[in-house]
């Protein structure tokens, strides 16, 4: 069972009007977001770090037990005063696909044996109902679309309530059941594409649009708030999202080399390397992702099957060997420009470079 909440446990500090809530991400000191990297990636530590240079940190709800998120959101908020976000994979539906062939494939591949595929919720409704009670600043939701109701009572809670979106259509689907902001992610982002579902065709899950592209046409479809991910990694691409009109940018691959990031040793070096290209796939988790090319991902993108998250099951214990040719290493199109450094300073970094990407632009625009 989650940790039991009390009053001095809470982190939020009840229902504020809209406004104030708006206003945690779109007045930032510094326009920046540091991503929700489920499977260990995002940290305690990391979302702090990032908090106290002035950005903003998620904590990836996804994949954890909802005790083990009561856990990660107590030590956050031992660690800062400043708000933070929690984002949630919204479960879908079994597949009921025969996943027996595809099994075989990843033992003989692996050498090594598969676990069993099965359908869960992630424990939705336990973490839904944990994050309300604590209050938590900003909830943001990705692989689906939460209920009008439970938007409402987050709402009520004094939460801010995020939805994950890749095209326009999309965008005015999470308009209409009461999203205050928009996380509009393009297809050059790094790990899970965010669609509220996988049409089962391609790897990419739908139409692949670009950050820019898709942010422009979603700018062009609803009057909401939008944080702009996919492939940001510098201060210059935060500069060019926020002037094509969103409120921040969210930055995953930038954060992975962190100390703070809770990034694994085979997954930092291949970062590191930086020679490997990028490619979509569903062969890891049944769901289409970005990351580095590998044995793995070479060998099963193109029969891997639509069943998220059984196939997420079934290849868990081989991404465990610590195997890079057997491993998910996410990352965006432009992982190869990110740096080590600790979270503070690259969020400092990338402040510094907006800024002077800006002013170099405005030498470049002259007046009429």
């Amino acid at each position: 069972m989650p940790t039991m909440v009390t009053p001095a446990a809470r982190v939020g500090a009840g229902p504020p009007g809209s406004g104030y809530r708006l206003a945690m991400l779109d007045q930032l000191r510094v326009p920046v977001i540091a991503a929700p990297m489920a499977g260990g990636a995002s940290t305690p530590e990391l979302v702090a770090e990032v908090t106290r240079a002035g950005a903003f940190g998620f904590l990836a709800g996804g994949l954890l037990t909802a005790e083990a998120l009561a856990d990660q959101i107590a030590a956050t908020t031992a660690l800062t005063s400043g708000p933070f976000g929690v984002n949630l994979f919204v479960p879908g539906t079994a597949s009921g696909a025969d996943l027996s062939g595809y099994r075989e494939r990843v033992r003989e591949t692996a050498g090594t044996e598969p676990g069993t595929p099965h359908w869960d919720d992630d424990e939705y409704p336990a973490k839904l109902e944990l994050v309300t009670a604590l209050r938590v600043p900003v909830v943001s939701f990705t692989f689906g679309l939460p209920l009008v109701r439970e938007v409402a009572r987050l709402k009520a809670a004094g939460s801010l309530v995020v939805v994950t979106v890749t095209t326009a259509a999309e965008a005015a689907q999470a308009a209409r059941i009461g999203a205050d902001v928009l996380c509009v992610q393009g297809a050059d982002a790094g790990g899970h594409r965010g669609t509220l579902a996988d049409d089962g065709v391609s790897p990419g899950g739908g139409e692949l649009l670009g950050v820019l592209a898709a942010l422009r046409l979603v700018r062009a479809a609803v009057d909401l708030p939008l944080v702009a991910a996919g492939g940001l990694v510098h201060g210059a691409d935060v500069a060019a999202v926020v002037t094509a009109g969103a409120v921040a940018a969210q930055l995953g691959t930038a954060f992975l080399l962190c100390p703070e990031a809770g990034t694994s040793p085979p997954h930092r070096r291949a970062l590191v390397d930086g020679t490997r290209p990028t490619a979509l796939t569903r062969a890891f988790s049944g769901r289409p992702a970005r990351g580095l090319v590998n044995r793995f991902l070479t060998r099963h993108t193109g029969q891997a099957p639509a069943a998220y998250p059984e196939v997420h099951h079934l290849t868990k214990p081989v991404r465990a060997t610590g195997d890079p040719e057997l491993m998910s290493l996410w990352a965006g199109q432009t992982y190869s420009l990110a740096r080590p450094a600790p979270a503070a300073e690259v969020v400092q970094r990338l402040h510094l470079e907006a800024r002077q990407a800006v002013s170099d632009a405005i030498t470049r625009i002259s007046p009429l």
